[in-house]
């Protein structure tokens, strides 16, 4: 089974998600996409992790997260801007390159046996980006929320703390 969450930016996206796999489990993973870019990105990364109580496993997973999750899981994998920002940089910003391989990489978790609840933002839906980069990566985004969505079995849009359901 994949969720798929969505909306803007402190929409209420995480929160749902973790209700939603604790609903599932008492023993849910976290898989964080963001690389350490620094000192103080790590520090908030370390904050995260320890505001998640005991019952989470947590685990960092730039790319390869099918590759940490196992039979039976129920994982909430936060989140796919980020996961697509470490596509976007390694593959010097070729946004089809990129969406070819995070599609690959999606696709593979169609073929798990686990509840799968994966968060993303609509970063097409704010401000327009002032850098031909900034512009290449929304639109990158949006492709890859229209392929996961497209295969997801429920997607949710957050408005405002509102889960609104969409499929």
């Amino acid at each position: 089974m994949i969720y798929y969450i969505t909306g803007g930016e402190r929409s209420g996206k995480s929160s749902y998600a973790q209700n939603l796999a604790l609903s599932h489990s008492n023993t849910p993973k976290y898989i964080a996409t963001s690389r350490v870019w620094d000192a103080d990105h790590r520090k908030r990364i370390d904050r995260h992790i320890a505001d998640r109580d005991d019952r989470w496993t947590s685990v960092e997973e730039e790319k390869n997260i099918v590759s940490v999750i196992e039979t039976n899981d129920v994982v909430v994998i936060d989140c796919v801007t980020l996961w697509l920002t470490n596509f976007y940089v390694d593959n010097k910003n070729n946004v089809d390159k990129s969406l070819e391989l995070a599609k690959i990489e999606f696709n593979k978790l169609l073929n798990l046996e686990a509840t799968i609840i994966i968060i993303s933002n609509e970063i097409g839906m704010g401000v327009h980006a002032q850098t031909e980069i900034g512009r290449k990566f929304t639109e990158l985004q949006g492709w890859m929320n229209q392929h996961i969505a497209k295969h997801a079995d429920k997607a949710t849009m957050m408005v405002s703390g509102i889960p609104l359901t969409l499929k």
